[in-house]
């Protein structure tokens, strides 16, 4: 018979099977059970297995692991019986069987999912939730993707879903919010004291403010330090109400020219580039808070042509829109669906966000006018302090020829919201908007401090490409509050340090070891900023230690004090 030809009846089935040790091929006939043709294929199997090492056509594989020596031990098989009658019969019975309980499995698994998808249907609509585009195969109701993915599918349905940590704005896990401890809870109650006054006291609220603000309060406190929000409280409904129809008025009547010639330029832009702000974020690839975004850039641009409209800004509405946002949504800012809010509620956020975006930008416009001078401008101040404060992690730079402008650009033209997890730029804002120039001057300082806190990382690179990957990916994604505060901490010593002392640790003395009876000025700032009695004594000087005899140090010393040491 020729190979391959193969003759079949009703009743036989024929099987060829190659032999190992001759060319030609046997030709069985096999009564038509399934039983018996898989005890002929397993026996068949064993022959195989069992053909000699010799054989160069058959054993390649085996050659391969033999000279393996981390490989399977090839033995194992060949010592099993696959002869022994279990193999050799099977129970239909128990077959039968089996196969029941397989499809009683799988149709209690259908029903799973639709039970868990009853429950979300009780959820409040202020607490609905939306699915990433990565989890958009889980949210198919398709019958077969509840049959071949029935656990992930229930995972992905609780009213706390899990998200990427770099995508998460609150500070809390998934499993909720610390509870409040009685310091958070009397600064709290502070808050509320100073915004409930007649006249809010701005100097006391950029005070307490400089810690960080309390989630609670946070929205009406950043419209009052952007200066957005008059201190007193019997202004502050009417300016809102002006405000917001003024701004709905800029939409009327330049919204609809953004299709003319002179402005599809900047309208495609700012279409393009919103997509891409936080992408990991559910909220912003909502169509509608695009939408929103698309007005409140396209305004901004207009009414400011010295700049018009620049790659970055986009990412600068993102913390103005998600705190007033808060003010609607208790938890879950990051899936929270817009469509369930009313249309006046989205109108206040919409207007709110656009006009704390413009006070940022009047204080940092020029970062974005024509070659972005201001940008420049601090990239050099920050080679410069950075060559001062640690010399050899500048001269690190130098040695493989890394250019400050080649990581330091996109620090200051998005204000470090590309380096750090969104949560951590709202925590840094309440201190940029408790600072005098916060976004501008205080910005450098926080640089500085950002980028010496990955000294040894930086040290540890020895080549340019090394370099820039670590420069442009460094890892914040476990970051939080204390991180934040440890950060803006050190920015406080250096902005004290250089801030109107340009001489202040020349780079000839940048490497001397300073006089230790000199006291530190990092001790002076801690005692400042918590406020606790300073126990120094100035040898030869009876004016510092009447001075510094008093029980705690006064805000008035500092000045003096920080061109004295």
């Amino acid at each position: 018979m020729s190979k391959g030809k193969r003759e079949t009846s009703p009743t036989t089935v024929f099987l060829d099977v190659a032999s190992s040790h001759s060319g030609h091929q046997h030709t069985q006939p096999v009564p038509c059970r399934k039983e018996v043709i898989a005890t002929s294929f397993i026996k068949e199997r064993s022959k195989v297995n069992a053909v000699p090492l010799k054989n160069k056509k058959a054993s390649s594989f085996h050659e391969f692991a033999r000279n393996t020596s981390d490989a399977w031990d090839i033995g194992d098989d060949e010592e099993e019986d696959f002869s022994s009658p279990p193999f050799q019969t099977l129970n239909s019975k128990v077959a039968l069987a089996t196969a029941a309980q397989v499809l009683e499995n799988h149709s209690k698994l259908r029903v799973k999912p639709e039970r868990s998808q009853s429950t979300t249907s009780d959820v409040p609509a202020s607490y609905k939730v939306i699915k990433s585009s990565s989890d958009a195969q889980l949210s198919r109701n398709s019958s077969d993707t509840c049959l071949r993915n029935p656990l992930h599918k229930q995972q992905s349905l609780p009213l706390r879903p899990i998200i990427p940590l770099v995508a998460r704005i609150s500070d809390q896990n998934a499993s909720g919010a610390p509870p409040m401890t009685v310091r958070e809870k009397t600064r709290l109650e502070k808050f509320r004291q100073l915004l409930s006054s007649h006249n809010t006291d701005l100097d006391e609220l950029r005070k307490c403010s400089w810690p960080g603000v309390p989630r609670e309060v946070r929205p009406v406190t950043w419209r009052l330090l952007s200066g957005y929000l008059p201190a007193n409280t019997e202004r502050r409904k009417l300016t809102l109400q002006r405000k917001r129809e003024e701004y709905f008025g800029f939409i009327e009547q330049y919204y609809d020219s953004r299709n003319e010639e002179h402005h599809q330029d900047t309208y495609r832009q700012i279409h393009i580039d919103i997509p891409r702000t936080n992408p990991l974020i559910p909220l912003f690839q909502q169509p509608l808070v695009q939408e929103i975004f698309e007005r409140i850039l396209f305004i901004w641009a207009i009414r400011h042509p010295a700049s018009g409209y620049v790659q970055g800004i986009n990412d600068l509405v993102t913390p103005f829109f998600v705190v007033f946002l808060s003010e609607y949504v208790e938890e879950d800012v990051e899936n929270f669906d817009v469509t369930n809010l009313s249309q006046d509620m989205l109108r206040s956020i919409e207007a709110d966000s656009f006009w704390c975006m413009s006070k940022l930008l009047d204080g940092i416009q020029d970062n974005y006018t024509f070659a972005q001078p201001g940008i420049q401008k601090k990239v050099k101040a920050l080679e410069e302090l950075v060559s001062r404060i640690d010399e050899q992690v500048h001269n690190h730079f130098r040695r493989y020829e890394v250019e400050y402008l080649q990581f330091a650009f996109r620090w200051m033209n998005n204000l470090l919201m590309r380096e750090l997890p969104l949560r951590c730029t709202i925590r840094l804002w309440d201190t940029y908007q408790s600072e005098p120039e916060g976004f501008s001057h205080f910005h450098l300082y926080v640089c500085a401090a950002f980028l010496i806190k990955w000294r040894k990382e930086i040290l540890d690179e020895e080549d340019f490409q090394g370099l820039l990957m670590l420069l442009q990916n460094l890892p914040t994604i476990h970051w939080g509050n204390e991180e934040i505060g440890l950060l803006l901490a050190e920015a406080y010593r250096l902005k004290y340090m250089f801030a109107d002392a340009p001489n202040h640790y020349r780079r000839d003395r940048s490497t001397c070891t300073q006089d230790p009876s000199r006291p530190h000025l990092m001790y002076f700032i801690w005692m400042f900023l918590y406020d606790r009695p300073v126990n120094i004594k100035f040898s030869g000087s009876s004016i510092l230690n009447s001075i510094f005899s008093r029980h705690k140090w006064k805000r008035e010393t500092a000045v003096g004090l920080r061109r004295l040491v």
